[in-house]
């Protein structure tokens, strides 16, 4: 909660990366209803992928692994877990089905946390339960002895402190003031700082990540592993938690070196996406449907350059000529001459934000 409080989120400038990949990761979101209209065999397949993925990779990434002849039956089909490790794989598979299937029914709250916590740690004494004792990050490097890197919420701080949290991340997405992958990023963040579980924090912060970007439209996740992406930069990761976890209890942490991270890893995944999608040709209308979906979204006025960056993947002749068919169809009115020249919709559409 410390990245939220006190407006900072709103009032402390974004790092120049921090906006190309905000731009990036949105250019990507514009692409997504393209090309899941393109290929649903090919995007089954990266769904199957993409969970099998998560499964191996987040649970990896906490020390838990299983035989490789395991996995698949374990995520994809109907194999009985024959021991805690396995469990924990089921677990998170039933975690990353429901966020896929219910990610618009699951508010951002701390009943929603806990009931991720009790579905990925599935068996163990307490699943979906706060944590009694005081934690501690703990370093373990090879021919070191251990040290504490970083101290969590305290026990007894911990309900407060994700109630605050997820009541400054519900305000700060109604009140539109910070970018919505910046909230999400700040959210993750304070809550592995918090480490409101005595196991498991990492898993959960990887399904928090995926069910807040599916709630702001970014469903990248489902067809690419973010907690692969993760994982395939490990030592990365742990750098900049430490770095930006310096003075968090105070308020004075500097959230950059987290927030590019996080950002690099959406943006990553976008871009995975894309060149595996963009290889499949796109159906006749998709691309129609792609242009009249993104004016249907436009607040007020527009230009042809703005319609443009929602449809990177139209090019401009094409959305020039759709325009024009759509206003003989009466659908939108040119106001003024030229490319600079606005547009505005006409009449009620289907999917227009009120």
């Amino acid at each position: 909660m410390m990245s939220f409080r006190d407006d900072r989120l709103a009032t402390t400038p974004l790092p120049p990366a921090a906006v190309w990949l905000i731009g990036e990761a949105m250019e990507a979101r514009g692409r997504q209803e393209l090309y899941t209209r393109q290929a649903p065999d090919l995007l089954k397949a990266l769904r199957e992928l993409a969970m099998v993925q998560s499964a191996e990779s987040s649970n990896r990434i906490e020390g838990v692994t299983v035989s490789a002849s395991r996995l698949r039956p374990l995520v994809l089909g109907k194999a009985k877990p024959q021991d805690r490790s396995e469990e924990e794989i089921r677990g998170y598979r039933e975690a990353l089905a429901l966020i896929y299937r219910d990610f618009a029914k699951l508010d951002v709250s701390p009943a929603t946390v806990r009931r991720l916590h009790a579905i990925c740690q599935a068996g163990a004494d307490d699943a979906g339960r706060w944590k009694k004792r005081n934690n501690e990050i703990v370093e373990l490097a090879p021919g070191q002895p251990p040290r504490v890197r970083f101290t969590p919420l305290s026990a007894a701080e911990t309900p407060a402190g994700m109630e605050e949290l997820c009541q400054l991340y519900r305000q700060a997405s109604a009140d539109e003031q910070v970018p919505p992958l910046v909230a999400v990023g700040a959210f993750v963040f304070d809550f592995l700082c918090i480490h409101p579980f005595r196991d498991g924090n990492g898993r959960v912060s990887r399904l928090l990540t995926l069910l807040l970007l599916h709630r702001h439209g970014f469903e990248v996740g489902r067809y690419v592993s973010l907690d692969r992406l993760v994982e395939e930069e490990r030592t990365r990761y742990y750098e900049v938690l430490r770095q930006s976890s310096e003075g968090w209890h105070a308020g004075t942490h500097v959230l950059d070196p987290w927030l590019l991270f996080f950002l690099g890893v959406v943006r990553g995944a976008g871009r995975e996406f894309a060149e595996r999608a963009g290889r499949v040709k796109a159906p006749r209308g998709a691309k129609t449907a792609l242009v009249e979906q993104a004016i249907a979204e436009m607040e007020g006025t527009f230009t042809l350059v703005e319609l443009e960056r929602r449809c990177p993947h139209v090019s401009r002749d094409m959305v020039r000529l759709l325009l024009f068919r759509l206003r003989r169809a009466g659908r939108v009115e040119c106001i003024g001459r030229g490319p600079s020249s606005a547009w505005k919709r006409v009449g009620r559409w289907p999917g227009e934000k009120m």
